[in-house]
């Protein structure tokens, strides 16, 4: 098949963004048996002020402030049955690893720079300064605002309603029956408009049993004090759920320089070479069964196997979220509907999947694309579009016009 000049450049941007990025995703997958040994335990729901355990404040270069928060204080560990509890981790701190240039590199691909140039001090973890108000208010939302998959929505082509969400994604099909113990994504970051209290999110939505994950950017003046576009992480674990780490349902970080809730991007520019993306990376432990979240090719933290009422996933989809209490309905990816174009689309490559026998599938060819209502929100793949990054997934939609 013979390339246009507009689509070489993708393939050479595409070999640089999101072959190399997913190529360090899938090392890390390889090298499972390596992850470090955790003990099991329970987490039971509790809503705490992560001010108290706080050692000090820092700043982003953005102007958002995080709590350094000691490793073993974190909102995970704030339960009755923790309180003996020995967890052994090392952490590692950015400038122990990487000389100067080699961080100021790793600074640009999150996108931030911490004002002190480091992050947290050895052994703590920084999180979004948050109050007991607002904890409480995220936690009081009825269900049909947190985040959900799209499995039990039907599709709808001409009836858009307000309070609601829509979709448009790539989901792995049901019947096949099979089981994962992983999966990855590279994304590409845009800036949708959305409304309080609205928002829109790109994400990988990770289902296991009742219980999921998802990890992402998402735009929710809800969850965050604005309107840009931000890393989010969401635990549903049995009848807890929770946002980052906020609350003990929450991911236990293990990183003292990498926040979640950080401003991403700069967003792509529609038809110009300026595309960002974003690498996410979900693996079970072999040794433990505890689930680790990678982000940009490094661990960030992990979930506990026992907080989850199974031990292997059952269902992954990629794509688009929205949620509107009312009309008209917000943005979707990048706000138009899909060209089928990297350049002009927001979309996901590079996807895998990882079996429960820990065998990776970089083609992911047993899935199918849903959208709940094609007249505001719409997806296509490309399962051969000759690119060097994979499954390629475009998605994306203005709403209700």
């Amino acid at each position: 098949m013979k390339l246009s000049f507009s689509r070489m450049l993708f393939f050479l941007l595409g070999y640089i963004l999101c072959f190399s990025d997913i190529a360090s995703i899938n090392n890390h997958f390889v090298d499972a048996d390596t992850l470090q040994n955790f003990t099991f335990f329970e987490m039971e729901k509790q809503l705490k002020v992560v001010d108290e355990h706080a050692a000090k404040f820092i700043k982003t270069t953005h102007g958002d402030t995080y709590e350094c928060v000691d490793f073993y204080k974190q909102p995970a560990f704030d339960h009755l049955t923790m309180k003996n509890h020995l967890l052994h981790y090392k952490m590692h701190h950015l400038s122990s690893l990487y000389n100067s240039r080699t961080r100021k590199i790793n600074d640009k691909n999150f996108g931030f720079l911490w004002e002190n140039g480091v992050g947290c001090p050895m052994g703590t973890i920084p999180i979004q300064r948050v109050t007991k108000d607002k904890l409480l208010r995220l936690n009081s939302y009825s269900n049909k605002f947190k985040p959900h998959g799209s499995w039990n929505f039907t599709y709808n082509q001409y009836i858009v309603h307000g309070d609601q969400h829509h979709y448009a994604v790539a989901r792995t099909k049901r019947g096949e029956k099979k089981s994962y113990t992983g999966a990855s994504m590279v994304i590409s970051v845009h800036d949708p408009e959305v409304r309080y209290p609205q928002f829109s999110s790109a994400r990988m939505h990770f289902q296991i049993g009742d219980d999921f994950i998802q990890v992402g950017w998402t735009v929710d003046p809800s969850l965050y004090p604005d309107m840009q576009t931000r890393s989010f992480v969401y635990t549903k674990a049995g009848k807890n759920e929770c946002y980052n780490s906020m609350c003990p349902a929450g991911i236990i970080l293990v990183r003292s320089d990498i926040p979640l809730g950080v401003l991403r991007g700069p967003p792509g520019v529609r038809g110009s070479k300026q595309v960002s993306y974003d690498t996410y990376g979900l693996l079970k432990d072999k040794a433990n069964g505890n689930w680790w979240l990678e982000f940009g090719g490094i661990q960030i933290g992990f979930w506990p196997a026992n907080i989850f009422q199974q031990s292997l996933g059952n269902s992954i989809e990629w794509g688009g979220e929205v949620y509107s209490a009312s009309l008209p309905g917000p943005r979707m990816g990048n706000g138009y509907f899909p060209l089928l174009d990297p350049y002009y689309d927001a979309h996901v490559c590079n996807i895998t999947t990882v079996d429960e026998n820990f065998n990776i599938d970089r083609m992911v060819k047993n899935i199918e694309t849903f959208s709940d209502n094609n007249r505001s929100y719409k997806v296509n793949e490309d399962l051969d579009s000759g690119l060097p990054v994979g499954h390629i997934i475009y998605f994306g939609g203005p709403g209700k016009m």
